[in-house]
């Protein structure tokens, strides 16, 4: 059983928890290149009036990079390094990467356990989507952040957040299970008292639980319906069956409130 697990701050995920057919089905329903919930559209709400052109921008768990081309391409970046923990996911980011002619501005680089790997005031930016509830150490993730932005630098974060009590439910316990990916999840609150304590001010945090619930059934009803076909023909009725009663859980979890994405924002003092 996957649950959540103990792992170094720098730790994204393990090598090859991202096979081909989670890969396959992930980018069915959230689009090509896209790893995690609302693809482009919920990249333009995690950044509504946050103007980053220009900007030097670290993305922590990078993934495939349609993110990351999708922030120089519509977002105006100047340039984005993206870290991740898995060789083959940093593969495919390399060949969209070059596809869209934007290597001289995008490169991928692996990460293992630690600190992150870049000298003091090397980003305008950091950027997260969905990658730090992999990470156990959130304060020491947050430091670390803190660390590498210049004066005035911001770091702009997504992530799969809890609500509940102390101990996890058998309910989320059987969702950690079917999702087989390491989770470790703060709360809104332990996510805003975390960055104040580092030292971020301007701390603002935002909370997508209904959003993403209206989604994640939507997703679910679109699995056992439209697309069934398309991913049973990508991955496999078996592999389908259980990615579809893992979206059953996820709902569960939702509904129950234990699951409960949420945006944050914070400014490093100038």
């Amino acid at each position: 059983m996957n649950t959540p697990a103990s792992a170094k701050i720098g730790q994204l995920s393990e090598p090859g928890e991202y096979d081909d057919g989670m890969q396959a089905l992930l980018q069915i329903i959230w689009g090509d290149g896209f790893l995690s919930p609302g693809g482009a559209a919920e990249i333009a709400c995690l950044l509504e009036g946050s103007d980053i052109g220009g900007c030097a921008l670290l993305d922590v768990g990078c993934g495939l990079g349609a993110i990351d081309e999708l922030l120089v391409s519509e977002y105006r970046v100047a340039s984005v390094v993206g870290i991740d923990i898995d060789p083959s996911l940093l593969a495919g980011m390399q060949a969209r990467i070059e596809r869209a002619g934007l290597s001289d501005r995008i490169r991928g680089q692996q990460v293992a356990g630690g600190a992150l790997p870049f000298a003091d005031h090397s980003f305008d930016v950091v950027f997260s989507k969905d990658s730090l509830v992999q990470i156990p150490d959130k304060p020491a993730i947050f430091t670390e952040v803190l660390r590498v932005l210049r004066p005035g630098g911001r770091f702009i974060a997504s992530d799969w957040l809890r609500g509940g009590g102390a101990e996890y439910s058998a309910e989320m316990m059987e969702f950690f299970r079917l999702e087989g990916i390491a989770y470790n999840m703060a709360t809104l609150a332990e996510s805003r008292d975390a960055l104040r304590a580092a030292g971020y001010v301007d701390v603002t945090i935002r909370d997508r639980h209904e959003w993403y619930l209206d989604l994640a059934q939507r997703e679910l009803d679109a699995m056992e319906g439209s697309l069934n076909p398309i991913i049973v023909h990508r991955i496999g009725p078996e592999r389908a069956r259980h990615f579809i009663d893992n979206w059953r859980q996820l709902v569960l979890v939702l509904r129950r409130g234990e699951l409960r994405p949420g945006h944050f924002k914070a400014l490093k003092p100038g």
